[in-house]
C-alpha cells in the first residue's frame, strides 16, 4: 500500500489531518503539496487533506477520524 497525503502549505486543516494520522498510526506515507502543480491544484485545491492508496486508487477526504483511517487501510 503506497499512501499518500495531499496538503497545502499554512493549511490548518492538513495540520490536524497529520495529527489524525499519528493518532491512527499510519505506516509510512507521502506527502504532496498541490499548491505548485496545476494540475493537482485543479484535483484536489478545494478538497485537500486527502488520503489516498495509490496502489487502489481510493480516497479518503477530510474530515476523517482516526477510526475511520484504520477503516480505509483495513479494506
Amino acid at each position: 500500500m503506497r499512501l499518500i497525503l495531499f496538503q497545502r502549505d499554512d493549511c490548518h486543516l492538513c495540520d490536524l489531518a497529520l495529527a489524525v494520522l499519528a493518532q491512527a498510526r499510519l505506516p509510512a506515507f507521502e506527502s504532496v503539496f498541490v499548491d505548485d502543480d496545476a494540475q493537482l491544484e485543479a484535483r484536489y485545491g478545494e478538497r485537500v487533506p486527502v488520503l489516498r492508496d495509490e496502489d487502489s486508487g481510493e480516497e479518503i477526504g477530510w474530515p476523517f477520524d482516526a477510526a475511520a483511517v484504520t477503516r480505509f487501510l483495513a479494506r
